[in-house]
């Protein structure tokens, strides 16, 4: 959201929650190619025939064991690669839905008991193209008159600004969009050589039965990239839909300590976090809830020691179910 890029305590923090939820999100694509680059055949993967057409559907990958008794890395990083290349249609349609965020963050004391409880409601909504948060409750409440007067005043900057921007402006903010996803699948690429990867089991989540993976950091693995630095210092699980080879749910730790940019920022060994996703309209896989356990320092001067959920609901298809109208904006298609 607009906020999280302040310079400001809150920016460094928000930093180092993406970075750690890049992780865990990135575990689950460990091999996510380029998708000009032709694939071959792996044994036990189930591949479409040479005579299938360009637009045929892929039989689901069926982890089977080997004369070893293990499954061959090869399918796994097949079922993960997949996994990752749904995972990005799902966020890319993401944008075509609006949605409620409520957080709540219980900030403990330096006895791990909660010594207070604050929580955020929000509506989410696509603005030219953009996810833009207004606050609507705090603590489970409606926001007082001046303070929703603010969101809606907030709002109504960012399109204006957006009906303002020139070709010019318009064109370098896509192409600084382009290349932040450039440097997100570079990212991903050194996930490959980053992580070990093994089936531990399958579990039925919610009617949905999958695959469960662990993958664990590579001993020696040399990072090719700065950022790729991190993916040493976390490990995780996840779980795939057998049948649609979707991400259903995904668990991740930090094993080290990390350090983030130019300030002293540090997230602890045994940051955790739980992601769980659902499925909508029958055609989309989206957040259902996220916990996670943040201890972190910021500069030498503020901790972090925080329990905090984030639930997502009310899902609507902005373009077909949704009509909504922001100060003075009227016809947004």
């Amino acid at each position: 959201m607009e906020s999280s890029r302040n310079l400001t305590v809150r920016f460094y923090f928000g930093v180092m929650l993406r970075n750690m939820f890049a992780v865990a999100f990135m575990v689950c694509g460990a091999l996510a190619q380029d998708s000009a680059t032709p694939r071959s055949s792996t044994p036990g993967v189930n591949a479409p025939s040479a005579t299938s057409s360009a637009t045929s559907v892929s039989l689901p990958v069926d982890l089977k064991p080997d004369a070893t008794g293990a499954v061959p890395p090869e399918q796994i990083r097949e079922l993960l690669r997949r996994a990752e290349e749904k995972d990005l249609e799902n966020d890319r349609r993401l944008r075509d839905y609006t949605y409620i965020e409520r957080e709540e963050r219980h900030h403990l004391d330096n006895r791990g008991e909660v010594k207070k409880v604050e929580s955020r409601t929000s509506e989410i909504l696509e603005i030219y193209g953009e996810p833009v948060e207004r606050l609507t409750a705090k603590d489970d409440q409606p926001l007082a008159s001046d303070e929703a007067e603010k969101e809606d005043d907030k709002i109504q900057k960012i399109i204006d600004k957006r009906k303002k921007e020139s070709e010019e402006e318009r064109r370098k903010r896509l192409a600084k969009e382009e290349k932040e996803h450039e440097d997100d699948r570079k990212f991903v690429l050194e996930i490959a050589n980053a992580f070990n990867f093994r089936l531990v089991g399958s579990e039925a989540i919610e009617g949905h039965d999958t695959w469960v993976i662990e993958g664990e950091p590579r001993p020696g693995y040399e990072a090719k990239n700065r950022e790729a630095r991190i993916l040493s210092k976390f490990k995780g699980r996840v779980w795939i839909d057998k049948t649609e080879e979707q991400l259903v749910k995904l668990d991740v730790v930090a094993i080290d300590t990390i350090s983030f940019g130019l300030v002293l920022a540090r997230i602890h060994k045994g940051t955790h976090a739980v992601i769980e996703m659902t499925k909508v309209n029958d055609e989309v896989w989206l957040p259902k809830h996220v916990q996670f356990h943040v201890d972190a320092r910021v500069a030498l001067f503020k901790n972090y020691d925080e329990d905090i959920e984030q639930s997502f609901r009310d899902y609507r298809k902005f373009r077909t179910d949704t009509k909504i109208t922001v100060v003075g904006e009227e016809n947004r298609q």
